[in-house]
C-alpha cells in the first residue's frame, strides 16, 4: 500500500512539473531575430499589447513619410503587416501544440454511491496512466523537439516573408522606372508623328514615311498603357505584403529608381561556407530526424501495452448496524494484445523514421545543389547589369553624341536622330530589365543562403544594344 501512495505522489509531482512547462513566445522571437538578424533586423515582434500596436502604428507613419528604401519596406512590413503578426501567432499555437505533447493526461477522479438493502456503499476511485507517468521523460524530451523545431519553422517563415517582401518592393520601384520612361518615350513619338504630319502637308513627306512615324507614336501608346498597368500591378502587390490600409497607400512613395550595383558581387566561398551552418532547411530536416527517433522508441512501448493504475478508497455504512467499514486498495488495468500486437503501427513508425532519414540527406545533398544554381543566377544577373553600366551604356552615350553632332553639322535630318533615339529604346529597356534582375536574384540569393530557397527564373535577354537605366 505504501508503494501506491508513493506512486501517487510521484504522478501528482510529475503532473505539477509537467504544468509549469509553458511556451516563452517572447524567447521564441528573440531567437528567430537572432537567426535572420539579415532580415528582420532584430525588430521582428508579436504585436499583443494596444501599447504595441500604437508603436507600431506610430513607426509605419514615420516610415511612409519619406521614399521608401528596401531596408525600409521590410521594416515597415514587420511593423505594420497582420500577415506577419499571423505567422507569429501561429507559430506560438504550433508551440504549444508540441509543448502539450510533453504533458501525462489528467487523473480521472471516479466516484460510486450504492445502495444494498441497509447498506450504503461510497467508493472513489483516483486513475492515472502509469505508462504515461514513467515515459514522462522521453515525453519531454520529444515535447522540446518538436518546439526546437517550430522554431526553425518559424525562422524559415520569416525568412520567406521578407523575401516576398524585398522583390515586391524591387518590381514595384523597377515597373515605376520602366512608366517613367516609357512616358518619355511616348512624349518623343508624338512629337515625331506630328512633325511628320506637318511635313507631309507642306508636301516634304511621303505617305509611307509619315505612316512610320505615327506607327511608332502607336506603340509606344500602346507600351505606355501596359507600362502603366504593369506599375499599379507591382504597387499593388508591394501594398499587399506591406499590409498597408488604403489610407497608408495613399501616402505610399517610392524611390525614382534601383539602387546602384554594388562595387563588388559576392564571393562563391563565402556563400558556400553557409551550407551547413545556416541553412534552416537542413536544421529542420535534422530536427525532424531527431523528433522521429526518439518517438519510434516511446512509440514502440505504447504499440505493445498500456497500463492505468487507480487507487481505490471506499467506505460501507450499515445503517442497521450503525457502523461504517473503510475499504482501501488499487486497480491496475493492463491491455491485452490480443487482437492487436501493434504491426501496423510499428511499421508505420519504420517507414516514418526512414522517410526522416532520406529526407535528411536529400536536404544535406541538394542544399548545396540549389546554392551553386542560386549563386549562378546571382552572379550573371551582376555581370550583364555591370556590362550593360560599364560597356553598353558609355557606348550608346558615344553614338548619341556623335550623332548630335553630325545633326547640327546638318549631315543628318531631325527624323535620322529620332530613328537613332528609337533604336536605344529597346536597350534602355534592357538595361532596366538587367538591374532589375540582378537585385530580385540578390535577394533570392540571401534566402538561399539561409536556407529558405527561392526560385528565380532567368529572363532572357533584350535584342538590342544596350541604355542606361539609371540615364533615362
Amino acid at each position: 500500500m505504501k508503494t501506491i501512495f508513493r506512486l501517487t505522489a510521484l504522478a501528482a509531482a510529475s503532473l505539477v512539473l509537467a504544468g509549469c512547462a509553458s511556451v516563452n513566445m517572447d524567447q521564441a522571437v528573440r531567437d528567430t531575430n537572432d537567426s535572420t538578424g539579415t532580415f528582420t533586423q532584430g525588430k521582428l515582434e508579436l504585436s499583443r499589447t494596444e501599447q504595441q500596436a500604437q508603436a507600431r502604428t506610430q513607426l509605419s507613419s514615420e516610415l511612409l513619410a519619406k521614399p521608401l528604401s528596401m531596408d525600409d519596406a521590410v521594416q515597415l512590413a514587420l511593423a505594420n503587416s497582420p500577415a506577419l503578426q499571423t505567422l507569429l501567432a501561429q507559430s506560438w499555437a504550433d508551440m504549444a501544440q508540441a509543448s502539450q505533447t510533453g504533458r501525462i493526461a489528467n487523473p480521472v477522479f471516479t466516484f460510486e454511491r450504492i445502495r444494498f438493502a441497509d447498506e450504503l456503499e461510497l467508493g472513489r476511485l483516483l486513475s492515472f496512466g502509469l505508462l504515461d507517468l514513467l515515459s514522462l521523460p522521453r515525453r519531454l524530451e520529444i515535447s522540446q523537439g518538436q518546439m526546437a523545431q517550430a522554431r526553425i519553422q518559424l525562422s524559415a517563415n520569416v525568412v520567406e516573408q521578407v523575401t516576398q517582401v524585398r522583390q515586391a518592393w524591387i518590381r514595384a520601384v523597377a515597373a515605376q522606372q520602366s512608366l517613367t520612361y516609357a512616358h518619355q518615350v511616348n512624349r518623343s513619338a508624338q512629337a515625331s508623328a506630328e512633325l511628320a504630319r506637318r511635313m507631309q502637308q507642306v508636301g516634304n513627306f511621303t505617305k509611307l514615311q509619315r505612316a512610320r512615324q505615327q506607327s511608332f507614336y502607336a506603340d509606344s501608346a500602346a507600351q505606355l498603357a501596359s507600362s502603366q498597368h504593369a506599375s499599379t500591378a507591382a504597387r499593388e502587390e508591394l501594398i499587399r505584403q506591406l499590409g498597408l490600409i488604403d489610407a497608408q497607400a495613399v501616402d505610399l512613395k517610392l524611390p525614382e529608381r534601383l539602387p546602384d550595383l554594388p562595387k563588388e558581387a559576392r564571393q562563391v566561398a563565402m556563400v558556400n561556407a553557409t551550407v551547413t551552418q545556416q541553412r534552416l532547411d537542413v536544421q529542420m530536416a535534422r530536427q525532424q530526424l531527431d523528433n522521429a527517433g526518439k518517438s519510434q522508441g516511446l512509440n514502440l512501448i505504447t504499440s505493445l501495452v498500456d497500463v492505468e493504475l487507480g487507487v481505490r478508497r471506499d467506505t460501507v455504512f450499515d445503517n442497521a448496524a450503525g457502523t461504517s467499514t473503510p475499504r482501501k486498495g488499487y486497480e491496475l488495468g493492463i491491455r491485452l494484445p490480443i487482437f492487436d500486437w501493434g504491426t501496423a503501427k510499428r511499421d508505420a513508425m519504420n517507414a516514418q523514421s526512414l522517410a526522416a532519414a532520406n529526407r535528411y540527406e536529400s536536404t544535406v545533398r541538394g542544399a548545396s545543389s540549389q546554392l551553386r544554381e542560386s549563386y549562378s543566377a546571382y552572379r550573371t544577373a551582376y555581370d550583364v547589369a555591370r556590362h550593360y553600366r560599364d560597356e553598353i551604356v558609355p557606348l550608346r552615350r558615344a553614338m548619341a553624341d556623335e550623332n548630335i553632332l553630325r545633326y547640327n553639322g546638318m549631315l543628318i535630318g531631325v527624323f535620322e536622330l529620332l530613328a537613332d533615339n528609337r533604336d536605344q529604346i529597346s536597350s534602355v529597356t534592357a538595361a532596366l530589365n538587367a538591374y532589375q534582375q540582378f537585385w530580385l536574384a540578390d535577394a533570392a540569393l540571401a534566402a538561399s543562403m539561409t536556407g529558405k530557397p527561392t526560385a528565380l527564373t532567368m529572363a532572357a535577354p533584350a535584342a538590342g544594344g544596350g541604355g542606361d537605366a539609371a540615364g533615362h
